[in-house]
Formats: C-alpha cells, sequence, structure tokens
C-alpha cells in the first residue's frame, strides 16, 4: 500500500511570469525534471501536454538533459526518466549532514524491532523531504520514495520535528498557511497542531494516525545535532491493523531510542 499522493498536472506556478532576472531555458528544464521526478516514466507527448509546451521544445529540452545524463529514455516503451546524473546532484544534498549514513543502522534496527517500516525525513521550506527508507518485507506496507515530501502537520516526521520548534518558530511556520485536509483525522488549524505538539513532547514521539492517508499510522522521533537542534526525524510506518494502541506504544519506545543512538552519533549531549 502507498502512503502519500504524487502531485499530478503542471509544477505549482508553472506557466505564470517568471521571476524578473531568471533563465527561461533552465527554468524550462527543470520544471521537466521536476515533472519526470514525479512520475514513473512519461513519453515525450505526455511531458508536453503537461508543461503545456510544444513536443518540439520538450525534445530540443529533453535532448539537452540527456546528453549531460540528466534524463533517460526507456527503449522499450520510449518513455522518459531521471537520469543518473541528477541522482549524484540529489546525494550530494544528503551527504551535507551526513545524517543519513549515520542513521542508516538504527532505521535497519527499527525495521528488524517492528517488523515494520522505517523512514528518515528532514524539514525543507515548511515540508518534510524524505530521504532514505528501510522497508519492511511485509506485503501491505507504507512507502515514501525518497524525494517525496509530506506537510509537517500531516506527517509524524513533520510533527516529530515541530515538537523542538519553539512557538514563535512554529506560528510564523503557519501563519496565514491552510492546513490542507488528506483525511477526516487531519489536523486542521494552529490550535489543534499546538495540542498535538505537546502531548509529543509529553510522550517523546509523535503520532500520525491517518492523518495523511486512511489506514496508515506513523511513529516518529526528531534527531539532534551537537548543538542540540533537530536535524531530522526517523520514524516506523505501517498499516493501522498491524499498529494498535499497545503497538504504537511499544514502537514509540524503539523509535526514541533509535532516535536517540543517532542523536548521539551526531554529538548530542540531550538525546
Amino acid at each position: 500500500m502507498e502512503a502519500g499522493n504524487r502531485r499530478r498536472g503542471r509544477p505549482k506556478g508553472f506557466g505564470g511570469a517568471k521571476p524578473a532576472g531568471t533563465i527561461q531555458a533552465l527554468d524550462r528544464a527543470l520544471d521537466v525534471l521536476e515533472v519526470l521526478a514525479d512520475g514513473d516514466g512519461l513519453t515525450l507527448s505526455e511531458l508536453s501536454g503537461k508543461l503545456g509546451q510544444s513536443v518540439a521544445t520538450m525534445h530540443r529540452v529533453l535532448a539537452t538533459l540527456e546528453r549531460r545524463a540528466f534524463v533517460e529514455i526507456s527503449a522499450d516503451k520510449q518513455e522518459w526518466h531521471v537520469g543518473a546524473e541528477a541522482y549524484r546532484l540529489g546525494a550530494a544534498f544528503l551527504r551535507r549532514g551526513n545524517v543519513v549514513e549515520r542513521s542508516r543502522s538504527a532505521m535497519w534496527t527499527l525495521m528488524q524491532e517492528t517488523g515494520e517500516t522505517s523512514n528518515l525525513g528532514v524539514e525543507k521550506d515548511g515540508s518534510v523531504l524524505f530521504v532514505s527508507q528501510v522497508e519492511t518485507h511485509e506485503t501491505i506496507r507504507a512507502f515514501f520514495p525518497p524525494g517525496s515530501l509530506s506537510p509537517l502537520h500531516a506527517s509524524g516526521i513533520g510533527k516529530a520535528l515541530l515538537s523542538t520548534f519553539d512557538p514563535t518558530r512554529i506560528e510564523r511556520l503557519f501563519r496565514g498557511r491552510e492546513f490542507e485536509r488528506f483525511t477526516t483525522k487531519t489536523i486542521g488549524s494552529l490550535v489543534q497542531l499546538s495540542e498535538d505538539i505537546e502531548a509529543t513532547r509529553a510522550r517523546g514521539y509523535a503520532i500520525d494516525d491517518e492523518e495523511r492517508t486512511m489506514g496508515m499510522r506513523c511513529v516518529a522521533a526528531p534527531i539532534l545535532n551537537v548543538h542540540g537542534e533537530a536535524v531530522a526525524g526517523i520514524s516506523v510506518s505501517g498499516p493501522t491493523h498491524r499498529l494498535s494502541d499497545d503497538k504504537v506504544r511499544e514502537i514509540g519506545e524503539h523509535v526514541r531510542r533509535g532516535a536517540a543512538t543517532v542523536s548521539r552519533l551526531l554529538g548530542a549531549t540531550k538525546a
């Protein structure tokens, strides 16, 4: 079972006036990469339709990106995909704080202890960016592919990260923003979010109880660096029929200890 919804259609803001000082051809190439990153392969005509550009224009952009290995085409279906060079550059982001490498062992341990999928995410522009995952062998499982995004208020990792922020920072993040609703259980206001954050602090871990996807639960805790700042969140996700209330409490302790282990590896003294 896949948790979360992929973005569809045109990239946010595509087709409007570009800010002064930008390079149109570069903007167009980046739009192509964003759309390809969200899909499982698109034909030339599909890309052209999604981005509102002519087939000839899309062909030139793709040819340029292909020459630099940022995109590649499947010979059988003639579908375009993100290429190896895009992955190599993206990996530089993951190496920046070394948190991915430091977390890998703890994520494997969590998967083995709980039997469920373990995830790692960081905060980026007001959302959770998932950067690593260790999947369970169960047929029905949560799935957050690296590179996918989820709103802070509708994510276990997001709420775990928010629990380390001071009230002023939280209010600044959400002032004037709409709380997007994904299910009937999604948090819908700053007051409700603040109450959830207080509960998270008291427990030592956050719970996403079908707030992003019905039928799925997530338990998460923040990872701290040497300065005591939250640099990432680690979580365990799975279907509600396996994550009962008692199981969530048990997993919460595993996740909390896993986050503390990684925090100590990053130099935190109060993990």
